[in-house]
């Protein structure tokens, strides 16, 4: 089993990125969550791995956050949900948020993720709440939580409008990404759509 992975960042194209260890070039599958925490290219990374194996493939999931492999491992342990339909959870809403969608059976809240329709909503609260009893969330204040909402409904919002303007998906996730990272303050879309435009001319 690979549970760490350290090297060299060399590609990013979301869901995947390519890192380089020892002379030997790694493709990693990554939530979103990890994405927006990634150094530029070129720089030192370590991630948190998950390593599955199957009949026609193996694959290497990275994390830039223990709790999120964590969550990950328990998420495919759910029946009906695989890795793909993991990566995809963890893309649309970050952990402390899914523990707390889960103890308050939020049927609704867990439909609005991609891929998860009311059966398979209602099998992950099921399956998911005794394996989330003793989740630690004291660490995400309602403040907190609050702007990591924010945050991540204007990311949504300047995602949507950067794609319908024609640029690829991975170019407006990797633009937004770097402008967020290079202004931490910026709490509205439309000045993040500016910045994110600004940096792909």
């Amino acid at each position: 089993m690979i549970g760490q992975i350290r090297g060299k960042l060399i590609e990013k194209n979301p869901p995947e990125i390519l890192m380089e260890v020892g002379g030997i070039t790694y493709e990693l599958q990554i939530p979103m969550s990890t994405l927006y925490q990634l150094p530029e290219l070129g720089r030192d990374l370590l991630l948190h791995t998950h390593f599955v194996v199957r009949e026609d493939a193996q694959l290497l999931y990275g994390f830039y956050d223990k709790g999120d492999k964590a969550m990950f491992r328990a998420l495919i342990r759910v029946n009906g949900v695989g890795p793909k339909l993991a990566l995809g959870i963890l893309s649309s809403m970050d952990v402390n948020e899914f523990v707390r969608t889960v103890r308050n059976n939020d049927v609704a809240a867990m439909v609005n993720l991609p891929g998860i329709g009311k059966k398979t909503a209602e099998r992950l609260i099921i399956e998911m709440r005794d394996r989330l009893s003793e989740w630690d969330t004291g660490a995400l204040s309602p403040t907190s939580a609050s702007l990591s909402l924010a945050e991540a409904g204007i990311k949504k919002d300047a995602e949507t409008a950067l794609i319908g303007l024609g640029y690829k998906p991975p170019q407006a996730t990797r633009a937004i990404a770097q402008v967020l990272k290079d202004n931490p303050e910026i709490s509205d879309n439309e000045e993040l759509i500016r910045l994110s435009l600004k940096s792909m001319v």
